[in-house]
């Protein structure tokens, strides 16, 4: 299998490597957390301005038709920045789910929106009771004449505090954790019945807790076969959170190197030390390990087998979450106390990193969801 970048990628990753450089800074970063919502507005134009938020959406929608690849490029540039911005919740979770449920009509009025920087979407499907398990849903539809209304409660919803329409997850028929029965909704996030509470969470990303109340609601697609769209989406949003953890994860090795090469101890480098290159040494070794099953869950991402792509992404989201943990504890170690001020980019890097971990279920929850399946690997394969 061919791992090399096309011309054209190479020249996405140039582009957005250049953009993070240059407007991106950690001070900056600070100063973006501290505009209304968490996120900065110029960024997202400048992101519309690339084409990055119309990359995974065909060129009929203002797209450009990119892959799973071109999304891990981008998403590895943004790791490395700690990006705040809604693209994760509006493109990949939001605009992921129109793409794969909604009619050619729906498509063809929100994609381009998307693509053009005009709106922000959320998704709003996590509930207090559902731990991981995507088919526990207990918000529920109704119809009401012609119109549809939701009423249920959602938690740690992504960037819903600023999104314009919800994407929301609701039962139309069957018990809670049935897979089968489940709908998705668009719902204007200033419509009555809507409730939000927005906060920053430890990477400074913003989630917030929505309550519905007989709220106004257009069905995504055909109500109650929802669940297909939201399992896969969810996986392709797996695979680009691991390439972000890879590009957090780099970036952590790259400043612990730098700075074992500058702080001085007896009047010599600390990096001189064999004992602190052997650990750096194993930081890069789990940050390799990382890249390697993040590209495997990028490749496999695409796949309409969804047992297969499922156990991909199990396996990609343990190994990230392991080196996740031992690179961002060897990092906090080596930098001792100023790797844990908020003034320091390495402890931002480690909240990040934990919060992906967290995302979709955590290392163990997937390795538990491997065990289940049978391994990595069916039997037929």
């Amino acid at each position: 299998m061919d791992f090399d970048l096309t011309d054209e990628q190479r020249l996405l990753r140039d582009s957005v490597e250049r953009l993070v450089a240059d407007r991106y800074g950690f001070e900056q970063r600070r100063k973006y957390a501290a505009e209304p919502g968490g996120w900065s507005r110029e960024m997202w134009a400048q992101y519309a301005e690339l084409g990055l938020l119309g990359l995974p959406f065909a060129e009929d929608h203002g797209g450009f038709g990119g892959g799973a690849a071109e999304t891990m490029i981008v998403m590895e540039a943004f790791g490395r920045a700690l990006i705040l911005e809604p693209y994760v919740a509006t493109v990949l979770l939001g605009g992921g789910l129109v793409q794969a449920a909604g009619s050619a009509a729906q498509q063809a009025e929100i994609l381009p929106r998307i693509a053009g920087g005009e709106t922000v979407l959320a998704f709003a499907h996590t509930e207090r009771q559902a731990r991981y398990d995507l088919a526990d849903v207990a918000t529920a539809a109704r119809q009401d004449g012609g119109a549809w209304r939701i009423t249920g409660e959602k938690g740690v919803v992504l960037h819903g505090d600023t999104a314009d329409t919800l994407v929301v997850s609701a039962r139309v028929s069957g018990g809670r954790r049935d897979a089968a029965g489940i709908g998705l909704f668009l719902v204007p996030a200033e419509a009555s019945g809507v409730t939000r509470r927005g906060y920053p969470a430890q990477d400074l990303l913003h989630g917030a807790e929505i309550s519905l109340h007989d709220a106004p609601a257009t069905p995504l697609g055909t109500p109650g076969e929802g669940f297909a769209a939201i399992a896969r989406v969810v996986d392709r949003t797996i695979a680009a959170l691991c390439a972000e953890a890879v590009g957090a994860m780099a970036e952590l090795h790259a400043m612990t190197v730098d700075y074992l090469k500058t702080r001085k101890q007896f009047g010599r480098p600390i990096g001189d030390f064999q004992v602190l290159q052997h650990r750096s040494v194993d930081m890069f070794t789990a940050l390799e390990q990382a890249r390697s099953m993040a590209m495997y869950a990028t490749v496999m991402a695409d796949s309409d087998d969804a047992d297969e792509r499922a156990r991909a992404v199990s396996a990609a989201k343990v190994q990230i979450g392991r080196s996740a943990r031992f690179v961002g504890q060897e990092a906090i170690q080596l930098h001792g106390g100023i790797g844990m001020t908020m003034e320091y980019k390495a402890g931002h890097l480690f909240k990040r990193l934990t919060m992906i971990d967290k995302a979709y279920g955590d290392a163990d929850h997937h390795l538990a969801r491997l065990a289940a399946a049978g391994g990595l690997f069916s039997e037929a394969a």
